[in-house]
C-alpha cells in the first residue's frame, strides 16, 4: 500500500532566530518540543531542516557581497538590509559538519529523536554537485574535484579559479545553462574515487537522518555531466553506470527505509525515479499551476500512476517566489487544494501557512517582519485538517472526467476533478482553476439502494442531498466561483 506523505521545509538558520532570547542566540537545543508537536498536528510527516551544514565564511566577502543581481535581491527582501545580514549560501558547504551557529551533532541527534518519537522523519541536505570554493576538502581530498589546466582559467575566470593556498586550477560548480556558481567547487563524477567519496559521505548522512533532499540531482547523470564539462574532461571516460544507481543501492542496502528526494528538472524526473529515487520534484505541475491553464494541469495528471506517487507537489519553496505573490491570494488557495489532494509527497515551506509574501534569498540570516494573513492561515488549517484523514494518505486516487453542464458549455474544462476511495469512504475534489464562474457535471458510481444520497462539502461545512439517478446518469452538477473548490465526503 502506498502512503502519501507531507514534507515541511524550514530555512533553519533564519528560523532559529525566532527562539533567540536577550541573552543568547538559539540553537536546535532551544526549539521546544511543542513546536514539532504543532507540525505533527498539521499532518506533517517529514521535516526538512534546510541549511544546517558548515559553510566557509571566507567566501562571503569574495562572492556574496559583490554588487549585482544577488545584492539587489537582498535589498528587495530586506528594506533595512546590511552587509552583516549575509551569512553565505547554505549550498556552498565546507563539509558535512553541523554549523556551530545551529548546534552540535548531539543537538541534531536529539532533534531527530524527538521527530521520530512523534512519528516524523528528519530530512537533511545533500549537495552532490559541489562544495564551497574554500572547502577544507580541497586540502585533504583534492582528487574529488574537477581540475583543469591554466588555459581554462585564463580564458574563463568566471568558471575556473585557483583556491587559496593552491597552485592548481579547479572548476566552480555549474549547470550547463547558467554561469558558474563562483562560491563553489565542482565534484568530478567521471572519477571513480570522487564517486566513492560521495557515496561514503551519503553513508555518514544516513546515520544521522532519515532521508536527504538532493540538490540539482540531475547534474550527476552521465549525459548531463558530460554535456556540462566535456571540454574539460579530456581523457576521463564516461562511467558505465549512473552514480545515483550506485549511490542509492549502497545506502538502501544498509538503510532500506532511507528516503531520497531529488530536486530534478529538464524532464529527468522519471529517469531519476528509475535509478532509485523515492520522490522527485514536480516542477512542471508548479509551472502549469502558475500559468493557470486548468487543461494543462489535467493533462499532467494523466501520467503513469507510479510516477504520480513519487512526485513532490509544491507551490513554493526557497527557490520559488512565495505562493501568495506568484499566484495571488485566491489562486494560491486553489493551487494549494490541488497539491494537497494529489498522490505523492505534498510539500510546504515555512511561512506558507501564514501567507508570507517575501521570498528570502538563502544567503541572508534574517527575514522581514510580516503579519500573519489570517484568511490564508485559516484556509490552511482547514485544508490540512481535511487531508489528514487516512483516505488522503492510504486511499486509491483516480482522475475523473468532467463533462459539459449544458450544451456548448465552454467552462467545464476549467474544473479538474479526482476521487479518493478507501473501502466505502470517498472524497471528491473539484477545483475551478479559472478566474470566472465555471460549471460541469461529473458522473459518479453511488452504491446505495436509496433514491437520494448526501454529500458534505468539507471545505465549506455544507451538506447537499442529490438524486442517485441523476448523479449516476447525467452526472453531479457543479458550479464554482473563480478559484473556488469543493472537497465532498460521501
Amino acid at each position: 500500500m502506498t502512503t502519501h506523505h507531507s514534507l515541511y521545509e524550514i530555512n533553519t538558520r533564519v528560523w532559529l532566530r525566532r527562539f533567540d532570547t536577550p541573552s543568547r542566540k538559539a540553537t536546535l537545543d532551544d526549539v521546544p518540543a511543542s513546536y514539532w508537536e504543532q507540525l505533527k498536528a498539521k499532518g506533517i510527516t517529514h521535516v526538512w531542516l534546510m541549511g544546517i551544514w558548515k559553510v566557509c565564511e571566507s567566501t562571503i566577502a569574495k562572492y556574496c557581497l559583490q554588487e549585482g543581481a544577488t545584492k539587489d535581491s537582498f535589498r528587495s527582501a530586506l528594506s533595512d538590509y546590511q552587509d552583516k545580514d549575509v551569512i553565505g549560501s547554505p549550498y556552498s558547504i565546507d563539509r558535512y559538519d553541523v554549523n556551530p551557529r545551529i548546534g552540535t551533532e548531539r543537538s541534531l541527534t536529539h532533534t531527530r529523536l524527538i521527530l521520530n518519537q512523534l512519528g516524523m522523519k528528519l530530512i537533511l541536505d545533500f549537495v552532490p554537485n559541489h562544495f564551497s570554493a574554500d572547502s577544507s576538502l580541497i586540502q585533504t581530498h583534492p582528487y574529488i574535484f574537477l581540475e583543469a589546466d591554466a588555459d581554462f582559467l585564463r580564458r574563463d575566470p568566471v568558471t575556473f579559479y585557483k583556491p587559496p593556498n593552491s597552485d592548481r586550477v579547479f572548476a566552480h560548480g555549474k549547470d550547463p545553462f547558467f554561469p558558474a556558481w563562483e562560491d563553489t567547487i565542482q565534484v568530478n563524477y567521471f572519477k571513480p574515487k570522487a564517486r566513492k567519496f560521495m557515496i561514503h559521505t551519503l553513508k555518514t548522512l544516513a546515520k544521522r537522518c532519515d532521508g536527504v533532499r538532493c540538490d540539482v540531482a540531475m547534474l550527476m547523470l552521465n549525459d548531463s555531466f558530460e554535456q556540462t564539462w566535456r571540454h574539460v574532461l579530456g581523457n576521463y571516460e564516461k562511467p558505465a553506470e549512473e552514480f545515483w544507481k550506485q549511490a542509492v543501492a549502497a545506502i538502501k542496502k544498509e538503510y532500506p527505509e532511507f528516503v531520497f528526494i531529488g530536486e530534478v528538472y529538464w524532464n529527468k524526473e522519471w529517469e531519476l525515479q528509475q535509478l532509485g529515487f523515492d520522490y522527485t520534484y514536480d516542477k512542471k505541475l508548479t509551472d502549469r499551476l502558475k500559468t493557470g491553464d486548468a487543461n494543462a494541469v489535467r493533462e499532467h495528471l494523466l501520467a503513469d500512476a507510479d510516477f504520480q506517487k513519487k512526485s513532490v507537489r509544491f507551490i513554493e519553496n526557497h527557490d520559488e517566489d512565495r505562493a501568495i505573490t506568484a499566484f495571488g491570494k485566491q489562486k494560491s488557495q486553489a493551487a494549494a487544494v490541488i497539491i494537497s489532494t494529489l498522490p505523492g509527497m505534498r510539500f510546504y515551506y515555512d511561512g506558507q501557512f501564514e501567507g508570507k509574501a517575501v521570498r528570502l534569498p538563502v544567503q541572508l540570516s534574517r527575514e522581514p517582519f510580516e503579519p500573519v494573513n489570517q484568511e490564508i492561515s485559516d484556509f490552511y488549517d482547514k485544508i490540512l485538517h481535511i487531508t489528514q484523514h487516512d483516505i488522503f494518505r492510504k486511499g486509491e486516487w483516480r482522475l475523473l472526467e468532467t463533462l459539459p453542464a449544458y450544451d456548448k458549455d465552454p467552462t467545464f474544462p476549467n474544473i479538474p476533478a479526482w476521487l479518493w476511495t478507501d473501502q466505502s469512504e470517498k472524497r471528491l475534489v473539484a477545483v475551478n482553476y479559472a478566474d470566472t464562474i465555471s460549471t460541469c457535471r461529473i458522473k459518479l458510481e453511488i452504491e446505495t439502494n436509496e433514491k437520494d444520497f448526501e454529500l458534505t462539502d468539507l471545505l465549506h461545512d455544507q451538506s447537499y442531498i442529490r438524486s442517485v439517478e441523476e448523479v449516476c446518469g447525467i452526472g453531479l452538477y457543479i458550479e464554482l466561483k473563480a478559484y473556488q473548490s469543493h472537497i465532498f465526503a460521501y
